[in-house]
């Protein structure tokens, strides 16, 4: 079993180590694009293309899947990517846990890059799914290319101007960008400490990797031996594992089950 992920950058290793953490056994494709990153700044035509062409390098490696871990991409580019690659290859987008979170009642606060933020595409999904609680919007400049290039000033001072920004009455907090989902514990750590009751982060990576395995008709099987191997393509070329992805748990989960 091959299970290919996509992203501009670092965002793809939540959602890889949740198919490593369910699949152990399973080979790994991680498709990124450090040189045309960032993708939030770009038109929807041009990040659609940059999507097509990291998806393309993906599927070079003929996976049984792909996931589109990146919210920006998946907003714009999915639909393309699904129509050149399926159904010979499923194509799983993500989406922020808008729905889940709602579910426990609200506030419901969503941490978000700002072209995200009261975006239409954000919009839709807010009033889909969380229109019966209250939803405040939470810009967060500078926090995915912190996070990308593993920043720790960068870091802190944007996750601390974003929980500046979060209202203390909050129960829930929607991680809207896959490069937040590397810092959950640092943000959980900063909404509570300022928080009236606890407080429950949502991202997509555990749902997007279990939705993976039900398109090819897999089962989770986390009991099974680490055989998997990675192979890591930075802009279509075969590269090693970033050194700023060791910097998180997500990328050092990767070496230590001997998946590299």
């Amino acid at each position: 079993m091959k299970i290919a992920l996509m992203d501009s950058g670092l965002g793809l290793l939540a959602a890889a180590a949740a198919v490593h953490r369910l699949r152990p056994d399973a080979d790994l494709v991680l498709s990124s694009d450090p040189d045309g990153m960032p993708w939030g700044p770009r038109t929807p035509d041009d990040i659609t293309a940059h999507a097509l062409a990291c998806a393309r390098a993906a599927a070079a490696h003929r996976p049984d899947a792909l996931i589109v871990a990146c919210n920006t991409a998946s907003v714009h580019a999915l639909p393309t990517l699904r129509a050149e690659l399926e159904p010979a290859l499923p194509v799983i987008g993500t989406v922020p846990a808008i729905k889940p979170a709602a579910v426990g009642g609200g506030p419901v606060a969503i941490w978000a890059t700002p072209a995200t933020t009261g975006s239409p595409y954000q919009t839709r999904l807010i009033r889909e799914f969380a229109a019966q609680v209250s939803v405040v919007e939470v810009p967060c400049p500078g926090l995915a290319d912190a996070v990308q290039y593993a920043d720790e000033q960068g870091i802190d001072a944007a996750v601390g101007a974003a929980a500046g920004l979060t209202p203390p009455g909050v129960r829930a907090v929607v991680l809207g960008c896959t490069h937040y989902e590397l810092l959950a514990d640092r943000i959980r750590a900063a909404v509570q400490a300022k928080a009236a009751e606890p407080v429950t982060l949502f991202g997509s990576a555990d749902a997007v990797a279990a939705q993976a395995l039900r398109r090819i008709g897999a089962q989770p099987a986390p009991d099974a031996a680490p055989t998997g191997a990675l192979t890591v393509l930075s802009s279509g070329r075969e590269s090693a594992l970033p050194a700023e992805a060791l910097a998180y748990p997500e990328g050092g989960q990767l070496v230590r089950v001997g998946a590299v």
